[in-house]
């Protein structure tokens, strides 16, 4: 079998699956999904020409003063009489405009004694000044957000404004984790030679955060029964593996896969670190086995899992869009795989780190981005301007 590219192996991937059932939720738990819908502004914001600096509400033909005060405008408390010709209002910033008035004398530069006003500096430069027009932030009927967009912490506040409390979004996919490998013990526990802490588990746990429901499958032994039980009882939208899917005597990911009653779609891709990776269903589940290395895991969960996951939840571009950066070192030419380096970032500069096996966590502890180089790239020289993704 011959190994998928990586964009083909994605495209695969997401079409395997639809985007899940919509549901309507409070803001503060949109955060970070996707609008399922466009949000449109229930209001028009702001809702009255509102002051940008503390002062006095003046008539700009009134300049340059004297003027005479007849009461305030404070937020949430506009002043209930107009501003006429030589009278001013004391305002404060985010209160409304009174009617008559058209711009702010800040209180810097005027002078004060009782009830009279005196201009004592340049004053304002000319209507409008310091003033923030109604409706200059977005009006009522505007979209704020379009489906498919990423809920970040602004739009939710632009939600909140625009009239909501509630948005449309998408259910988060449920994920059942599954770490395969008679030598895995579960963290903290005590492990000799031949034994091994679970790191993966963990690490996807992490990586995913609140973008899922995660549920740890445990660690499964290397036994073709155990592994088919496991599958058959995930109640899951994903059921994700790490370990035993390459082609060793004790890699039973497929075979069990394939007694469970699942389908593959594909399996081994054209990457360095992450090659063993298999994508199929079971049931209405998808199915994605991760290379057991943590290194490979972790790379292909960012390149697969997450675009996954952002894709059922409605995301319109989920597959992660790579930035630029300058090489501080030198890189050799990369061969039939797409090779994708831990490195540091800095100033703009990213940083091969040395040691780039697939095991070594302390690696991946230290890198927070990976070089991205395409099958068959040449060698690439300091300075070079490369292709990165984040990862930290």
């Amino acid at each position: 079998m011959s190994l998928l590219p990586v964009a083909e192996a994605q495209a695969r991937l997401l079409a395997l699956a639809t985007p899940l059932a919509t549901e309507n939720v409070r803001l503060i738990d949109a955060a970070r999904r996707w609008a399922a819908e466009d949000v449109i502004a229930r209001r028009t914001q702001p809702a009255a020409d509102l002051s940008m600096m503390d002062g006095y509400a003046i008539r700009f033909a009134d300049m340059p003063g004297p003027w005479t005060l007849i009461g305030e405008s404070r937020a949430g408390a506009g002043l209930d009489r107009r501003v006429g010709q030589g009278q001013a209002a004391r305002i404060f910033t985010g209160a409304p405009v009174p009617e008559g008035a058209d711009a702010i004398l800040v209180q810097e530069e005027a002078a004060r004694e009782g009830d009279l006003l005196r201009l004592s500096g340049e004053g304002p430069a000319g209507p409008g000044s310091s003033i923030r027009p109604r409706g200059s932030d977005f009006a009522e009927g505007a979209r704020l957000i379009a489906s498919g967009d990423r809920l970040t912490p602004g739009r939710i506040a632009a939600a909140a404004v625009g009239g909501h409390s509630t948005l449309c979004v998408r259910r988060r996919p449920r994920i059942t984790l599954i770490s395969t490998g008679d030598e895995l013990v579960p963290p903290g526990t005590a492990a000799d030679r031949v034994m091994l802490p679970a790191s993966n588990g963990v690490m996807l746990q992490a990586l995913i955060g609140d973008a899922a429901e995660v549920q740890d499958g445990g660690i499964i032994p290397d036994r073709l029964d155990a592994l088919v039980e496991a599958f058959r009882t995930a109640q899951a939208d994903i059921i994700v593996t790490t370990g035993g899917a390459s082609v060793g005597d004790h890699d039973l990911v497929r075979p069990a896969l394939a007694e469970a009653g699942a389908a593959l779609d594909f399996w081994r891709i054209a990457m360095r670190p992450g090659k063993p990776l298999l994508a199929g269903k079971l049931g209405n589940a998808i199915v994605l086995g991760l290379p057991g290395n943590p290194v490979s895991a972790f790379v292909t969960a960012r390149l697969f899992l997450l675009p996954l996951i952002a894709h059922l939840g409605g995301a319109r571009d989920p597959i992660p869009k790579p930035e630029r950066a300058r090489l501080a070192a030198a890189l050799p030419a990369v061969g039939n795989r797409d090779d994708y380096v831990r490195a540091t970032l800095s100033d703009g500069h990213v940083a091969p780190l040395p040691n780039q096996d697939s095991g070594a966590l302390s690696t991946l502890a230290l890198a927070d981005a990976l070089i991205v180089r395409p099958a068959g790239a040449p060698p690439a020289s300091v300075d070079e301007i490369v292709d990165i993704l984040r990862i930290a």
